[in-house]
């Protein structure tokens, strides 16, 4: 008799993710190998050594999706030559968090990882509760990938989690890319891997059900001050209500398309910039004027972060305002962006720098 078909349904999903790792690990440490080859060095028939096998961790709260993705990870990753590891991030926002933390570790290494261990993070107020959080958690990721030489990390981010990222972006009204939800790979060289994008938050829980797995639920994920939250249990139920089921499964697939397209109008901006700039490197407006509004925003958004810009503080308002110097002249003056950037129009050309 094989598994439930829920923890079948993560492994597969795990599964998948670990192969394309192993994959892309073993091309690495070949073209590593080619490019230190000297001629003369190597025997005619001798092989050339097996590439140690790569550690992925996991990140793992506690909760449901990242005990589910920790227990597929432990259970495949030794299955096909990958060493599984697990990582939680204590926000220090709740009393007893240090503790809660501590548990998790202790079920990390209950399934057989290794490295399984806590990093306490303090969080700062830039962007909001979530938003700080969320770099907090993300800069202790990155670092503990660079100080056990991780290949990845796995994120338990599902099908929902998918779903209310979109409405979110499209409640900001920022464009296609914050349509685009999550990306299944993502971060430096594609360190982030989110297996369980296709896959609904009830099969997490009941793989975890399935197995016995004790998870926890935080008390942040029901807080209604929190904008996700009230999403959540508020927002996509009044929608299913009201337009029927497969709200969610709709949001998803909005998800993959929208990023399809904003895939594909990056490529074309990052082709057209160079023949909109002069010989100094300045942004000619005519030719500008002459893109498509899509791929034209594009660069002034990328010249704006090359400027100092921060991308999380740049909206789209932002950029329409620099835009209307090129569709909507008519002499006005500077245009103030974030991080003291400054944006001009100057005999024809755009001028974007640090104030």
């Amino acid at each position: 008799m094989g598994p439930h078909p829920a923890v079948a349904a993560i492994r597969l999903a795990v599964r998948r993710v670990l192969h394309d790792i192993l994959i892309e690990h073993t091309a690495q440490h070949t073209a590593e190998q080619h490019s230190g080859e000297h001629p003369g060095r190597q025997a005619p028939h001798e092989r050339p050594p097996a590439p140690p096998a790569p550690l992925v961790l996991v990140a793992c709260s506690g909760g449901a999706d990242s005990m589910a993705l920790a227990s597929a990870l432990a259970f495949e990753a030794p299955r096909i030559g990958i060493r599984a590891g697990g990582i939680t991030v204590d926000h220090g926002l709740q009393p007893g968090s240090d503790l809660r933390a501590e548990e998790v570790v202790l079920r990390l290494r209950e399934l057989g990882m290794s490295p399984a261990e806590s990093v306490a993070v303090t969080v700062g107020r830039d962007g909001g509760p979530e938003a700080a959080a969320r770099d907090a958690r993300y800069a202790a990721l990155d670092a503990a990938a660079a100080r056990h030489g991780a290949a990845a990390i796995l994120l338990g981010h599902t099908r929902d989690d998918q779903a209310e990222t979109v409405l979110l972006g499209l409640a900001r009204g920022s464009g296609i890319r914050s349509l685009s939800g999550m990306a299944a790979v993502s971060g430096a060289d594609g360190r982030y891997r989110r297996p369980f994008l296709h896959i609904d938050r009830q099969t997490a829980r009941k793989a975890c059900m399935a197995q016995s797995l004790p998870v926890w639920d935080d008390p942040h994920n029901t807080d209604p001050s929190y904008t996700r939250s009230r999403l959540r249990h508020e927002g996509l139920p009044a929608l299913e209500k009201a337009l029927g089921k497969g709200v969610v499964e709709a949001l998803a697939r909005t998800a993959q398309l929208s990023r399809d397209d904003a895939d594909a109008l990056d490529a074309w901006a990052s082709q057209a910039e160079s023949a909109v700039r002069d010989a100094t490197g300045l942004l000619e407006c005519a030719k500008l004027y002459a893109l498509p509004p899509a791929v034209r925003r594009r660069i002034l958004r990328r010249a704006a972060i090359e400027a100092g810009a921060p991308a999380g503080s740049l909206f789209a308002r932002h950029i329409e305002e620099v835009d209307r110097l090129i569709t909507g002249w008519r002499g006005q003056g500077a245009i103030n962006l974030p991080g003291r950037v400054v944006a001009q129009r100057q005999g024809g050309r755009l001028v974007i720098r640090q104030g």
